[in-house]
């Protein structure tokens, strides 16, 4: 049976709805831009907006390079109410006066989470026990052991204290749930905390600059509309090297002396001058340049941003 769609590799920058799980998000997007294929380069919440890269086509094969990068979030977090859930669509568990706190005391309880800590993954999460996802065991009322990962907080900086709720702006290593931050910091606080607002602003070099909606793509009516405000492949991994080829040379073969400078992967562009079409990443062994890996089909309507 063929595929729906078009064999398109390219990039959409995603600014997320809330109340919308991110598979839903990229699968409109998919149909939008009649797309065969789609994926993104890590989950968002369904409450929490935002940021969300989708890969459409052979660019999927970049995604794990978002995938380990770091994150940068803006959340509204709520004092003196804890919830099932952490955030603002679970069940209200407990509540605590929050009287006498004040913004520097809320401050230097976040500031003790900078650097390298362990969290424990809520139970409303995607991973997974047994084949089955936690939120699902959690739903049924259910709870299981989960072990302490160790993840980094980069940067943390709380404002906006209003006497029950603040602003904390965040960039954090991969695996780092701001929920659980969230409801760390209250517990420290003695009041409990839960996320009332969360927005990823940041996943790696990529920022909501330039960021779509799903409103926004609708209003474009067309599929060559929707694909015409798209970014080519190369766009997760930008911060690569750049290395041309003539198309008369074979990478697999070329000669090392060339590329003498290079000490990791590069991206790769096939050149038919003046065109140079991104054609994939090349990586390296030793002195010798190997193989390359996650080649592309080229396609000219999406020309790198070289």
């Amino acid at each position: 049976m063929a595929k729906k769609g078009d064999p398109i590799s390219a990039v959409l920058l995603l600014d997320k709805d809330g109340g919308l799980s991110s598979n839903a998000a990229v699968q409109i997007a998919r149909r939008l831009a009649n797309a065969q294929k789609a994926g993104h380069t890590g989950t968002l919440d369904p409450m929490a907006t935002g940021l969300l890269p989708v890969c459409f086509g052979d660019a999927t094969k970049f995604s794990a390079d978002l995938l380990n990068a770091e994150k940068g979030y803006e959340a509204r977090v709520k004092l003196g109410v804890t919830t099932n859930t952490g955030d603002a669509d679970g069940e209200v568990t407990g509540t605590a006066p929050t009287e006498g706190i004040t913004l520097d005391m809320i401050r230097e309880a976040a500031l003790s989470f900078l650097g390298e800590i362990e969290q424990i993954p809520p139970m409303y999460s995607a991973l997974k026990k047994d084949g089955v996802c936690l939120y699902h065991i959690a739903r049924k009322g259910g709870t299981v052991e989960r072990e302490p990962r160790r993840v980094r907080i980069l940067e943390i900086e709380v404002s906006d204290f209003d006497g029950a709720s603040f602003t904390m702006k965040t960039l954090v290593s991969k695996g780092t749930y701001i929920r659980v931050l969230a409801e760390d910091i209250g517990r420290k606080l003695g009041c409990g905390a839960h996320l009332t607002a969360l927005r990823r602003t940041r996943v790696g070099h990529l920022t909501l600059e330039g960021a779509l909606t799903l409103e926004n793509l609708r209003a474009l009516a067309t599929p060559e509309a929707v694909r015409a405000k798209l970014s080519p492949a190369d766009t997760l991994i930008t911060k690569l090297p750049r290395v041309i080829f003539r198309l008369r040379m074979k990478p697999a073969s070329c000669s090392a002396s060339a590329l003498r400078s290079a000490s990791g992967p590069l991206r790769v562009f096939a050149s038919t001058a003046p065109v140079r079409d991104f054609s994939g990443r090349l990586r390296f062994q030793t002195a010798a340049c190997s193989s390359p890996n996650d080649l592309l089909h080229i396609d000219p309507k999406f020309p790198s941003k070289h």
